[in-house]
């Protein structure tokens, strides 16, 4: 049964809890800070806070790359509320108030520096503390706590091992690599490991205390708490590492290519063996939303559409241009034999063939200015004897069996530009052979050598073969997901919220709505992308079982997306306001938003940066600094954005929080009945 709190209409804030600033926090957001900012959702009349994945992740800053699915990340840890701050000093206070000073004047703060100066301060109280909490945990509320959570056994001794190994991957430490529940649970009460496993215990204990009290005051504020649950996990995370029979860790999950990024995404996260997770009645999935539900009313289903298929890709690749949808009915050997197709083909079709011509000619195109064709025939032998072998003895080349990916490529001591042109021919083919006999159709098939050697009437079969097939797995897409997500969805009180961006098969809107899940609209890319100019979807049709947005943490804003991006006089028609100005400012903003707020969703919400926009004191000089993440880019940047002032002095702002007030109020479009 849904709670009566999210079956209501809302406007939401979309916030990072280390992007909120106070007068308490050490250079970045803290989960005590979140009961401070839901006062100022409470007067602006917002309704819903969402806020990006809490969860350990490290020295990686960003959120969706956890150590853990269950443990809190000790960034988020304000260490004068720990219950043995009471026992420091006036060196441990006045190291607090340093760090303060050097921390809190950053525009975006320092991840890895902020973790590393809070962890060197929590293991000086600790150290002050530790036969007080050894107790405590042999039989006081720390050990109740870890009683309760029965997971932060495995997760000390991970945390405490990665710690040990210098910080390195699981997967090249010294010992311990391969674990049962009964190794980690020795490992739990080895004497020498106890008090590291219980520094990471205690640290938890406390996180969870702390978000807990903040979670009460946001419900008691009368506002909904929505978390973000990532649907992967990283190969290097402790429940990879505890119960690595429920991951398929050969395969790497991503996103299949598109305008954005040609060669596809590579994520570099493990798949779910999601039969060996049903022999046990998904217990990990239980176990994940039971520990989310202490804190939520409602999670954001991060990727939903891998509940569907998950794209993936050998781990021999760097790209996934050569990666498959899993689940799928694959093509096989005797479904090509029956289109005609003898063994010589089914090769011609599934392996790249290089004519020796195009390997000189690419030799030629980087280094004939500099060589002779001797020398050039010398290259390309070299690159012959190491890459190639010759299909019988015509002037055509196959990859020799040992090449399996891309890192064999680019590991070959050759011209880097060569590599390149390997590359384009490593992905040159119309069907990928992932297993003895079966067969995924490549993303590029038809830009192919082998699809476009085929005759008109072969490609017209091999067209409603492959339609056919797509069909067929579409329907166990449907089927495989609605037992997945049926599993979150009765696991827990809170409503499920998905992120179906990207390719979208037509079964996905079909299961959420059965589910009750609200499904995303992002305004700018809801649009019908098969008509000319591409017209915006309108907003009074979008769906109620909804969460409608103008921006997600992975784009621009609503001002950079209006400056720099935005067609401005398409979107003015769209929205009925044709002479909005082309320079982003509180009024246009209000304009916008208040639009989009209209929209017939259940929940519109907007990031914390498109409302602080609806007043002149909180624009950056510069609209891409106010950026939560850049994807495809690995930087300091990225997930590191605050709040331009601390929220109490925000809260002070009445012209915000009256306009904010205002949109909130708006009611939903009427839906045009068809003519």
């Amino acid at each position: 049964m849904e709670k009566k709190a999210t079956s209501k209409r809302l406007l939401g804030a979309v916030v990072p809890v280390g992007a909120l600033r106070s007068k308490h926090g050490m250079g970045v957001g803290e989960f005590s800070d979140l009961a401070t900012f839901a006062l100022l959702c409470k007067k602006m009349r917002i309704g819903l806070i969402q806020i990006l994945p809490v969860n350990d992740t490290g020295s990686e800053s960003s959120p969706y790359s956890s150590l853990t699915a269950f443990g809190l990340h000790p960034l988020y840890l304000r260490i004068e509320e720990l219950e043995e701050f009471k026992t420091v000093g006036n060196p441990i206070k006045k190291r607090i108030k340093e760090a303060k000073e050097k921390f809190d004047k950053d525009e975006r703060f320092s991840h890895y520096q902020v973790l590393k100066e809070k962890l060197e301060i929590c293991r000086d109280i600790y150290d002050l503390n530790k036969e007080a909490i050894a107790k405590s945990a042999a039989g006081g509320i720390l050990s109740e706590w870890i009683g309760k959570n029965s997971w932060v056994k495995e997760y000390a001794v991970y945390r405490n091992l990665k710690e040990s190994n210098g910080g390195k991957s699981w997967k090249i430490w010294n010992e311990h690599i391969t674990v049962t529940t009964a190794d980690i649970e020795n490992l739990w009460k080895d004497k020498k490991l106890l008090e590291e496993n219980l520094f990471w215990a205690w640290l938890q204990e406390a996180l969870d205390t702390q978000f807990s009290k903040a979670a009460k005051a946001i419900a008691d504020a009368g506002i909904v708490l929505e978390g973000d649950i990532p649907i992967l996990m990283n190969e290097d995370s402790c429940d990879v590492w505890a119960h690595s029979e429920i991951f398929i860790q050969e395969l790497s999950a991503g996103a299949p290519p598109d305008m954005y990024s040609p060669d596809g995404q590579n994520w570099g996260f493990p798949i779910y063996n999601w039969e060996a997770q049903e022999k046990d009645n998904y217990s990990w999935w239980r176990r994940r939303l039971a520990v989310a539900s202490k804190y939520y009313q409602a999670y954001r289903i991060d990727h939903v559409l891998g509940f569907f298929r998950i794209w993936a890709s050998s781990r021999e690749d760097y790209t996934s241009a050569l990666g498959r949808y899993v689940p799928y009915t694959p093509v096989t050997s005797g479904d090509l034999k029956k289109l005609g197709y003898d063994k010589g083909r089914i090769r011609w079709l599934s392996q790249p063939h290089i004519p020796t011509g195009e390997l000189l000619s690419a030799l030629r195109d980087n280094w004939g200015s500099v060589f002779n064709d001797a020398e050039v025939k010398a290259a390309a032998d070299k690159i012959f004897s190491k890459a190639l072998e010759q299909v019988n003895n015509e002037e055509l080349w196959l990859f020799k069996k040992k090449i399996k990916g891309e890192k064999d490529i680019y590991n070959m001591d050759i011209n880097p530009a060569i590599h390149k042109f390997l590359i384009r021919k490593w992905h040159d083919r119309m069907f990928l052979e992932y297993a003895k006999g079966k067969f995924f159709p490549v993303w590029y098939f038809r830009d192919s050598r082998a699809y476009n050697s085929l005759s008109e009437n072969e490609k017209r079969e091999m067209e409603a073969f492959l339609e056919k097939r797509r069909v067929k797995s579409e329907k166990t897409w449907e089927s495989h997901s609605k037992k997945l997500l049926s599993v979150l969805v009765e696991s827990s009180s809170m409503l499920p919220c998905a992120e179906d961006l990207g390719a979208v098969p037509s079964c996905v809107p079909k299961v959420l709505k059965k589910l009750n899940i609200l499904g995303l609209r992002v305004v700018r890319w809801s649009r019908d992308w098969g008509r000319e100019n591409q017209p915006y979807i309108p907003l009074e049709d979008y769906p109620q079982l909804s969460v409608c947005t103008p921006a997600v943490h992975d784009s621009s804003t609503v001002r950079e997306w209006w400056e720099k991006e935005a067609d401005q006089r398409q979107f003015s028609g769209f929205i009925g306001v044709p002479s909005l100005p082309k320079i982003y400012n509180p009024g246009t903003a209000k304009i916008i938003l208040s639009k989009i707020a209209a929209a017939r969703s259940r929940f519109r919400v907007f990031q914390i940066q498109d409302i602080l926009h609806l007043s002149n004191k909180w624009y950056s000089g510069d609209p891409a600094a106010e950026r939560v993440n850049v994807p495809g880019t690995s930087n300091n940047f990225n997930w590191t954005y605050r709040l331009p002032a601390k929220i109490e002095e925000i809260a002070k702002d009445k012209e915000l929080i009256h306009s904010v007030a205002e949109i909130s109020r708006i009611k939903p479009l009427k839906k045009k009945m068809p003519v």
